[in-house]
């Protein structure tokens, strides 16, 4: 494979807890009788996006980008403390760079978050291509934020291996053609058994079969 996709919440950083919980709280004051499990399924795609599956057709998008940017403050403020990539990611960053393989952040969360990690863990010279939820039209599940890391890499579709968390952002690696890595930080393995693309599950980057079959060293 020549280029690795990286998801980011839940995939690089632990951190999908921080979210559920924050979105949870702002949900209910606003008045939904949503339980944290809803919450956790509702938690795929921009911020807006989930707002109006909510509450449909209550509030404007100006409304619905403040409550979201709220809600990512609120979610750095509790989860700064425990800001860390999960374990093994850093060597497996520094392997895949030094063989030359193209990295890239698809995510659908907005910039402000992703600079918040980049930054915070000095770890943005890795990645050539980073696309957030403002760079795309359309979420996961749609190819279009998989397809645009590819096609910023210059690399084909198939010749990249997408790393996931989430069964909506496995259906748009393979939507968009990819095999996918799954690591298993908030999901079970049963929950993705509706894919054909995925390669195998991790709940770590430290998994022996992952360093053996993506990052073998080239001569």
């Amino acid at each position: 494979m020549k280029a690795f996709l990286f998801d980011l919440n839940g995939t690089m950083i632990d951190d999908m807890g921080y979210h559920i919980k924050a979105w949870h709280t702002i949900l209910t004051n606003l008045g939904a009788d949503i339980s944290l499990e809803r919450t956790k399924e509702e938690c795929y795609g921009k911020n807006n996006e989930l707002l109006e599956r909510i509450f449909p057709g209550r509030f404007s998008e100006s409304e619905k980008d403040s409550m979201g940017y709220a809600k990512e403050e609120q979610y750095q403020r509790e989860f700064r403390p425990n800001l860390r990539l999960i374990k093994g990611l850093d060597q497996f960053l520094e392997q895949a760079y030094h063989q030359h393989i193209k990295l890239a952040i698809g995510s659908a969360a907005i910039t402000f978050n992703i600079d918040f990690v980049l930054d915070g863990l000095h770890i943005r010279h890795y990645f050539s291509s980073i696309v957030s939820a403002d760079n795309v039209v359309k979420s996961k599940p749609d190819p279009e934020t998989y397809l645009k890391c590819a096609a910023e890499l210059g690399v084909a579709p198939e010749d990249c291996v997408v790393f996931e968390d989430a069964p909506k952002g496995v259906e748009a690696a393979q939507n968009a053609g990819m095999q996918a890595v799954v690591i298993t930080s908030m999901h079970m393995e049963e929950e993705f058994a509706a894919y054909t693309n995925i390669t195998g599950f991790i709940e770590d980057y430290t998994a022996p079969w992952l360093h053996k079959a993506l990052l073998t060293e080239r001569v």
